[in-house]
């Protein structure tokens, strides 16, 4: 096993990378990578930001972890910041260190206000490793399955008339927890009119919605977060993974709304390292750095690119399908038995220098780079994976 315990079901392909720069990736001998799953989603304005370096430094060397009983200013000036994206003036936040954690706590302010016994969230959406949100019990959530409504000949909003709809217990539900595009790492995008029409039936009962934008925020699909995508008003939002730029913080923003039904009762979370400074100053960095270089707008630019050749590549019979929205991208390769297609052009990418995602054991390839990433080093990916597609036609028909 050696000394650290890899991800479970995850494979560890390369050596050992011994520095990284923006998109590039250098190993032991020199040899270079372009990065193209940013990490694990959350090196949103590249490797070893210069602006970045320096705010840790600078407020590391200052104060870097607080306790129970005092603060800084810095960590209310983030929350400002932060809370100011969602239009969440008079809210509040709290820094945590994982998407995990940040969920977990929305859902347990959402608990402490509702009335009604269930959750709702889409069956093939992933909340993290731990808490309520994770198990997903039959007692506290109800799971919807959408797989047949981004097909629906139905023009009109969703409601009653429908039989998939009516399966929605809206009377026992208290809040809706939207995750607006990983669908567990799969890059599904729920219909809008279905998401909408779910938020405004169950505020109409006076329950609340939660946004799982760990994934999707911090500009990934080409908008500051996912449920801009949507006509929905959040009322709870975690955000993870991109707002540190791999520095492990995240943060649960709650409205106004939630703040003033809440009425200073302490949500029942508390753990040693939730607001501390360093992860604060690191967070409104990245916002700062995102706003000052544009690369929201860059990165809808970079998506369409990437759209306009993947959609050339759907000629070829092994690309099957692609999902993107923003720089948040997923590819199906044709499989057969006893060709397995995907792994071979996984690895053969690696081979080429351009690390992607792929979830362990399907035939989805994955890719999520930085908002900074240079255009030339996307051009290049282009031009690798429709050279590999290719030769599987070629070599495998």
């Amino acid at each position: 096993m050696g000394p650290v315990i890899w991800f479970p079901g995850h494979e560890k392909l390369l050596g050992t990378i011994a520095s990284a720069t923006n998109c590039s990736l250098f190993d032991e001998n020199g040899k270079r990578y372009t990065d193209l799953e940013s990490g694990v989603w959350c090196t949103s304005v590249g490797h070893a930001h210069p602006r970045i370096l320096g705010v840790m430094a600078e407020q590391a060397a200052r104060l870097a972890h607080t306790g129970f009983s005092y603060s800084t200013r810095v960590v209310e000036a983030a929350a400002e910041e932060i809370l100011a994206l969602h239009g969440f003036e008079g809210g509040a936040c709290t820094f945590l260190c994982s998407g995990s954690e940040a969920v977990e706590y929305g859902v347990r302010a959402a608990r402490q206000l509702s009335e009604r016994p269930l959750f709702l969230t889409m069956s093939d959406s992933y909340f993290g490793a731990y808490g309520s949100a994770s198990t997903r019990s039959t007692d506290h959530w109800t799971l919807f399955d959408w797989s047949g409504c981004d097909t629906c000949p139905h023009a009109g909003p969703c409601d009653s008339t429908c039989p998939t709809w009516k399966k929605i217990p809206f009377g026992r539900i208290g809040a809706f927890l939207f995750e607006p595009g990983s669908s567990s790492g799969f890059v599904r995008f729920p219909p809008e009119k279905l998401i909408n029409g779910i938020a405004r039936t169950v505020r109409q009962n006076g329950g609340l919605l939660i946004v799982n934008e760990v994934t999707t925020g911090i500009g990934r699909t080409g908008r500051w977060f996912g449920y801009q995508h949507y006509d929905v008003t959040p009322d709870i939002v975690a955000m993870g993974k991109a707002i540190g730029n791999g520095y492990p913080v995240s943060v649960t923003a709650l409205s106004s709304t939630v703040t003033k039904r809440l009425n200073a009762t302490p949500v029942p979370y508390a753990q040693s390292h939730q607001n501390d400074p360093l992860g604060a100053a690191i967070a409104r960095e990245v916002i700062r750095i995102i706003h000052d270089d544009n690369l929201i707008y860059r990165s809808s630019e970079l998506s369409t690119l990437l759209t306009q050749e993947l959609l050339a590549m759907r000629k070829k019979r092994r690309l099957q399908a692609f999902r993107a929205r923003g720089l948040m991208v997923a590819m199906d390769i044709e499989d057969r038995p006893g060709a397995p297609v995907t792994g071979r052009i996984h690895r053969r990418l690696l081979d080429e220098g351009y690390v992607v995602g792929r979830r362990p054991g399907t035939n989805t390839l994955r890719i999520d780079p930085s908002l900074t990433i240079e255009e030339e080093d996307l051009r290049g990916f282009l031009t690798t994976f429709d050279a590999l597609l290719t030769a599987e036609e070629t070599d495998h028909a």
